[in-house]
Formats: structure tokens, C-alpha cells, sequence
């Protein structure tokens, strides 16, 4: 083994979990996406928990009851914990509607003793029924589904997330830089 293969097996990558929370079509999927680009530009290795994926592979078969909510978001935190454990970027775009839910998550990163940011991407539900990425506000309005988080069913935004983004006023590279120096900031990127 030369000296470079050397330091490079003895770097030991920083992981942590990033949680993007916030209504439908607030920005976080897009956001961690632009993070994802740049930390694995910067040499990171780094992994998106997408939210809808999660659902799809991981809690196929949960509804959208608190109980299937907490439930869902409880695996997603256990998997991006031992992601970062790892020294991973987990980057989780995920609604995870309840401040109880979150803080179960926080609380195993801690205990772990894996860092973990919140960010609240604080869009207006008026802002995301205009995007509407998924159609989900026209289905609601028409009476076509119901327990829309924010419009007909409770979100909890963060009392005292680490970062809150305005993804309405800025840019999703200005969003993604505005997390990507917080990340520098702790020592993460």
C-alpha cells in the first residue's frame, strides 16, 4: 500500500443527517438535490432519503394517520442515522408533519452521537398550492383526497430549526448555499 492509499483509508469522512422539513412543494427535494450536487462535487459521500421513494420501497403500506406518519419518519431517521454514522451526507427532504416525530429523530442521532440538522423550508402554503409539483392542492380542493399536511391536516413547523429557508425569496442555488455554509459552519462540509 503506498502512503497516498494510506491517508486516504485513514480520512474519516463526517457524516450527518440533514432533515429538509416543510409542506408539499415547499422545495426541499429540489434543494437537497442541489446540496447533493455540490457536497459530491466537494468529495463527499452523500445519499438523498427521498420522502416519496421512502414511502415506495421502505413503508410501502403505511397510510397518512399520525400513528403510519411517526412511523414512516421514525425508519427514515433510523436509516439516515446509520447512513451518517457511516459518514454519510444523508440529506432528508421529508414532510415529517410532527414536532414529536422530529425529536424522537434528534434524539437518537444524539444519543448516537451523529450530528443532525433541521431546516425548516418555511415556503407559505399559498406559495406551494401555486407550484403544486405532485397536483396534490387541486386534488384536495376538489374533494379528491383529503389529510393534505398544512391545508387539512396539521404541520408542526420547527420552533428552533438550525436553518430556515424563505425558498420563496431566493433561488435554489441560494437555498442550497445558505445550507451548505451552515454545514461548513459545524464543521460538516
Amino acid at each position: 500500500m503506498t502512503t497516498d492509499q494510506e491517508t486516504s483509508m485513514s480520512v474519516t469522512e463526517t457524516g450527518a443527517t440533514v432533515w429538509l422539513t416543510g409542506l408539499p412543494s415547499a422545495g426541499k427535494t429540489t434543494i437537497a438535490y442541489e446540496l447533493a450536487g455540490r457536497l459530491r462535487g466537494d468529495g463527499h459521500k452523500v445519499e438523498v432519503l427521498d420522502g416519496d421513494e421512502i414511502r415506495e420501497f421502505l413503508s410501502a403500506g403505511l397510510g397518512f394517520s399520525r400513528e403510519d406518519r411517526h412511523t414512516n419518519v421514525q425508519r427514515i431517521g433510523f436509516v439516515a442515522e446509520l447512513l451518517a454514522a457511516n459518514g454519510v451526507k444523508a440529506l432528508v427532504p421529508v414532510i415529517a408533519p410532527y414536532a414529536d416525530s422530529r425529536d424522537a429523530v434528534r434524539k437518537r442521532h444524539s444519543a448516537e452521537g451523529t450530528a443532525y440538522l433541521e431546516v425548516h423550508v418555511a415556503t407559505p402554503v399559498e406559495v406551494c398550492s401555486e407550484r403544486d409539483v405532485k397536483g396534490l392542492y387541486a386534488k384536495q380542493a376538489a374533494g379528491e383526497i383529503s389529510g393534505l399536511t398544512g391545508v387539512d391536516d396539521p404541520y408542526e413547523a420547527p420552533e428552533s430549526p438550525d436553518l430556515r429557508i424563505e425558498s420563496h425569496q431566493q433561488t435554489v442555488q441560494e437555498s442550497a448555499s445558505a445550507l451548505h455554509a451552515l454545514l461548513t459552519e459545524r464543521g460538516l462540509a
